[in-house]
């Protein structure tokens, strides 16, 4: 091990392994249990691991959790896995409210007190960082968050919380193991029990929410922008071209890149996908289903071709 060197041991061998590999190792020895749990090396796994082809697909019911694996964006349902959540609890009490490179953000919905719970399934570690989520209010559309690191690699929780018309703003560190208030963007109206707010998506240094109003004035989306480096908010615009009464849209991102899926309902329905670039949005696909026929719209670049 000493003619390997430490550094090339663990950042370039070990954290290729899958993670249940890696717990295993850490009984090794007391070095490997402190080296293997570093946020170091979590953060240069999790990075390893979000290129391979294989994902995870974790799914929720009344009485069960089940783990799907996902190779080259098919379902392989002969590796289904039951596994447990770390509390006592029913799966039907659980929120996710976001994932990042392997981790759960999950919301424990109780009727005394709500928790909020950084889990990794794969490992089964968890993490109690809140016992006071959803303490005044809950709602599954007006709180929502979101995970990322940090430029001194220090993993950090973004929540996002709406009452009484007011959006508050709050982020954990890790390190710390504590919570510090965020500023909000002033003069906006997203608090307000009229605006559904969408689970955030992590893309280029930002994590982007949608902030939608299907009530006064219907049909209007909102895209709000955390970045995260400068921990600091702001407001896109979609293009007046893809704007329609009503609208849904659900962020997903491709190749690092956000793109978003549209749903549009007026006299038809359209869905398009399409990529944020250039601070712009471009059509890379769109689906249309008239009453009697249906047209598919194929994607002008190779790049959105089975492979992705």
């Amino acid at each position: 091990m000493d003619r390997i060197g430490d550094d090339m041991l663990f950042e370039e061998i070990l954290s290729r392994l899958p993670s249940k590999v890696v717990s295993q190792f850490k009984c090794v020895c007391k070095q490997w249990c402190y080296e293997l749990s570093t946020p170091k090396f979590a953060l240069i796994h999790t990075r390893r691991l979000s290129k391979l082809q294989q994902k995870k697909l974790l799914s929720l019911d009344e009485h069960t959790i089940v783990v799907d694996d996902i190779l080259s964006g098919n379902l392989e349902v002969d590796t289904r896995k039951v596994i447990n959540f770390p509390y006592d609890v029913q799966p039907s009490r659980l929120l996710i409210i976001a994932s990042f490179n392997g981790l759960m953000l999950v919301c424990i919905r109780r009727t005394d007190a709500n928790q909020l719970v950084l889990w990794n399934p794969t490992t089964r570690r968890f993490k109690l960082i809140s016992d006071d989520y959803f303490s005044r209010y809950f709602g599954r559309h007006d709180d929502t968050g979101g995970m990322y690191f940090d430029e001194n690699n220090d993993l950090k929780v973004l929540h996002i919380n709406c009452f009484a018309g007011a959006v508050t703003a709050r982020v954990y560190s890790r390190y710390n193991d504590s919570w510090r208030n965020l500023s909000f963007i002033k003069g906006c109206l997203f608090g307000s029990n009229f605006y559904s707010w969408s689970t955030g998506i992590y893309s280029g240094n930002t994590i982007y929410f949608t902030a939608s109003n299907y009530w006064i004035p219907p049909g209007e989306c909102n895209i709000v922008a955390f970045d995260v480096v400068s921990e600091s908010f702001s407001i896109l615009r979609f293009p007046e071209r893809i704007q329609a009464n009503p609208c849904q849209v659900h962020f997903i991102t491709i190749s690092n890149k956000l793109h978003g899926i549209l749903v549009r309902y007026s006299d038809e329905v359209i869905a398009e996908l399409v990529k944020y670039e250039d601070d712009d949005w471009i059509t890379v696909f769109y689906f249309q289903q008239c009453s009697q026929s249906s047209t598919v719209g194929a994607a002008p670049k190779d790049e959105y071709n089975s492979r992705e």
